[in-house]
């Protein structure tokens, strides 16, 4: 059985507040992308798991699909071993979530292969085990996110009109060194309120509170947003801590897109 895991970008990003657990919340919109992995698994007699296309670091276990697997299989002995092969083609570190929905499309197809009868609640509740950002992959439709990003709202909001473009240099930024450069501050206006206004003036106002340090840090990064807006994007971002950067443009209405050799563009 084959899926194909998609990634996310987020639409505003704010850090409003430092929790007593050492995490910090946050607001976003979270929307799903037509960039995608390759997901199959199959019964086998023994596990295992195979990676092709983009080199993934680590130890296959630390993967958040053999992790979904095993958080399974702990509470349904009767799993069967399984082969399980994953194509990487959405970027890494990049903010795009692609490992968090690898993980989360492995609880789905496990569940619907094997007729686990999991609920969407329950399968929310297990990819809440593998990350913050799993859940949204259960769900994969826009929702507003608070809390660590597993507090999930549906939010309408459609933008399958508009064309996008993925930008995706080859740095990467810490997790852990983006939060240490936010003063987290509660928003001083609604992120909804600002989604719900025309794509023409999120510019202004629809702002990602990691950006800021990682185009000081990166300063080379300044001309891939500076270069989107220039070919046409009503608007553009950096996705989650980075380093993704992504356009929102008027169907097929991209002008000519050039970039060095160090990054890499999707047009969807």
């Amino acid at each position: 059985m084959v899926s194909f895991p998609n990634c996310k970008i987020n639409l505003g990003l704010h850090i409003t507040g430092k929790r007593p657990d050492g995490y910090h919340n946050l607001e976003t919109i979270f929307y799903p992308i037509n960039l995608k992995d390759v997901l199959e698994i199959v019964p086998s007699e023994n596990f295992e798991f195979t990676v092709s296309g983009l080199p993934v670091n680590g130890n296959e276990n630390d993967n958040l699909c053999a992790k979904a697997y095993y958080l399974l299989k702990k509470d349904f002995p009767s799993l069967p071993p399984i082969n399980m092969w994953l194509h990487k083609h959405i970027p890494m570190g990049a903010g795009l979530g692609g490992g968090s929905s690898d993980g989360a499309f492995t609880l789905k197809l496990l569940n619907e292969k094997f007729l686990l009868n999991l609920s969407t609640d329950q399968l929310i509740g297990y990819a809440l085990q593998l990350g913050s950002d799993c859940p949204f992959f259960i769900i994969n439709k826009p929702c507003f996110a608070s809390g660590r990003g597993e507090i999930l709202e549906p939010f309408e909001l459609n933008l399958l009109d508009y064309s996008f473009v993925l930008v995706c240099p080859k740095i990467h930024i810490s997790t852990a060194w983006a939060f240490s450069q936010i003063n987290p501050q509660p928003s001083t206006k609604s992120l909804k309120e600002i989604i719900n206004q025309p794509i023409e003036k999120w510019k202004n106002e629809l702002q990602n509170d990691f950006e800021k340090a990682a185009l000081k840090k990166f300063p080379e990064m300044n001309d891939i947003k500076e270069n989107l807006y220039r070919t046409g994007a009503l608007y553009a971002s950096m996705s989650g801590s980075g380093s993704a950067f992504y356009g929102i443009f008027k169907k097929n209405n991209i002008g000519a897109i050039s970039f060095s050799d160090n990054f890499e563009a999707f047009i969807l």
